[in-house]
């Protein structure tokens, strides 16, 4: 008997069951899903390629990208960030006192100024009265100015009353009376000059032989820290000659470019032969370098590897790694560079190395008339007083080496809003030179590109200051710790939206 129902079951199946695809059919399938492939990996492959095209090639000798004009001048580190040196309530105003501290403060101006500020919250611990500094006229510059050539003596007695008592100079019946002379120890802290005030049961007087580093970089008193900051960008104001030139120089800069980077060119002789760095210079030079390193007496430092120097990152930048430099983070070649420095080691034959690249440079000699720097000749530190002015109130501050001058003006700048300060990692920078030496590198986008990325952090903008190296242990580590005056944030800058407390 037959399965009627089962019959007609492998009858629908075979309905339903596809039929085998003509030839024809087979071929359009095909060709449908290769057109399809291809039009996949055309889309893929071009946003691939405009992809690329937006990023560098790592060794390409590509035209350098045009940076936007704000991304190369401006500050975008506001923050709501302003200073703030105001006394806390429980600062009492200074007393007068019969016990007086003298200085000689030694070193360069910025050495001398940061070296001041510290004396004034030392007299101030130690309950003292100040007698105006004696300035450093045996160092490698010569400069015979004194306090009143290069600061406002009576503008700094009078910010500095409500902290501590100075005077110009000692009461005659004191002038001839035995004094403690003494070399403070470097970075102590309060209860080391708590301390000392046991010198006051036997003198009148203290004699101090040196200035630079006397106070820690941390740990103070918050009032203690602030009074430093009064010190350095309220009290120690420049004197009206000075100020004045400085002042005129940048309203010049202003009418002849707008905007301009301060470029504080380290490439100077005493500084060469301090570091041991040759590279770049002729044998005659090298020598010329090493017989004054060896001559300097208070150089302890006599023979140094100028090959280690440099790849450790210990070398002043060179003019002609300057403008590899400035041209990679994207400043066009008609930037106006102001020079903050004294005589470039070689003159022309080295700076010309930077000058090919960026024609538009100018100098204190060219910005101002013989007339008017006439009272200046022969006073460096007159002289780095008018590069300070100009630095602070560039647009970009670009130091070449991490010397007095630079952490002092960084600082500064840190202090006024945190202006755009681009600070080499030249460490890191011989690398990316030695390669553009071998060839392996081209400039173009491939250095610009690496470049901006390792400087994308070093333009100042708000961080705490640095403490002390890791594994170092002892006294050694304060050397180690980032300047206050580098960088006086948390203690002189405040984060709150208040009116500003000093001016």
């Amino acid at each position: 008997m037959v399965n009627r129902g089962s019959s007609h079951n492998r009858t629908l199946a075979i309905r339903f069951l596809p039929r085998k695809p003509s030839p024809y059919v087979l071929t359009l399938y095909i060709i449908s899903l290769f057109a399809f492939s291809i039009f996949v990996f055309l889309f893929y492959t071009r946003s691939i390629l405009e992809e690329d095209e937006r990023k560098p090639l790592l060794f390409g000798e590509l035209q350098s990208e045009q940076i936007p004009e704000e991304k190369l001048w401006d500050s975008p580190f506001g923050y709501g960030l302003h200073p703030c040196v105001k006394p806390t309530s429980k600062y009492k105003v200074a007393q007068g006192s019969e016990h007086y501290i003298t200085v000689r403060s030694n070193g360069g101006l910025n050495q001398m100024r940061t070296g001041i500020s510290d004396m004034v919250a030392v007299a101030r611990i130690m309950n003292a009265t100040l007698v105006i500094p004696q300035l450093d006229k045996r160092s490698f510059w010569q400069d015979s100015s004194t306090f009143s050539d290069i600061f406002d003596e009576l503008h700094f007695i009078e910010a500095l009353k409500g902290d501590i008592r100075v005077v110009k100079e000692l009461p005659k019946k004191l002038e001839t009376i035995p004094r403690a002379r003494k070399h403070f120890t470097s970075w102590s802290g309060m209860g080391y000059y708590e301390e000392r005030t046991q010198l006051w049961k036997e003198y009148q007087v203290v004699h101090v032989a040196k200035s630079d580093s006397r106070l820690a970089n941390n740990d103070l008193p918050l009032d203690m820290q602030r009074l430093r900051c009064r010190a350095l960008y309220h009290a120690l104001r420049f004197s009206p000659p000075i100020e004045s030139l400085g002042k005129k120089l940048v309203e010049r800069l202003r009418a002849r470019g707008g905007r301009y980077i301060a470029l504080h060119l380290r490439y100077e002789k005493d500084m060469l032969s301090f570091t041991g760095c040759t590279y770049g210079l002729t044998d005659a030079e090298s020598e010329e370098l090493r017989i004054m390193r060896e001559t300097t007496n208070h150089w302890k430092v006599k023979v140094i590897n100028s090959t280690e120097q440099r790849i450790g990152g210990f070398c002043p930048l060179t003019p002609k790694e300057v403008g590899i430099f400035l041209r990679a983070l994207g400043y066009p070649q008609s930037t106006l560079i102001y020079i903050a420095a004294g005589e470039i080691y070689g003159g022309n034959t080295h700076l010309s190395e930077l000058t090919s690249s960026f024609p538009n440079i100018a100098f204190k000699e060219t910005l101002a008339t013989q007339e008017e720097l006439e009272a200046f000749n022969n006073h460096a530190s007159q002289n780095a007083a008018l590069d300070y002015i100009i630095s602070v109130e560039s647009d970009v501050f670009v130091p070449s080496y991490s010397g007095n001058m630079a952490r002092a003006v960084e600082g500064h700048r840190r202090y006024l809003g945190h202006r755009k300060t681009i600070t080499p990692d030249r460490k890191g920078l011989v690398e990316v030179f030695d390669k553009l030496e071998t060839g392996e590198l081209k400039e173009g986008s491939a250095l610009s590109f690496l470049v901006r990325q390792m400087h994308e952090n070093r333009q100042g903008a708000p961080r705490k200051r640095r403490g002390s190296l890791p594994g170092i242990k002892g006294r050694a580590r304060f050397r180690t710790e980032e300047s206050f005056y580098e960088n006086p944030y948390p203690e002189c800058i405040c984060s709150s939206k208040r009116q500003l407390q000093m001016t």
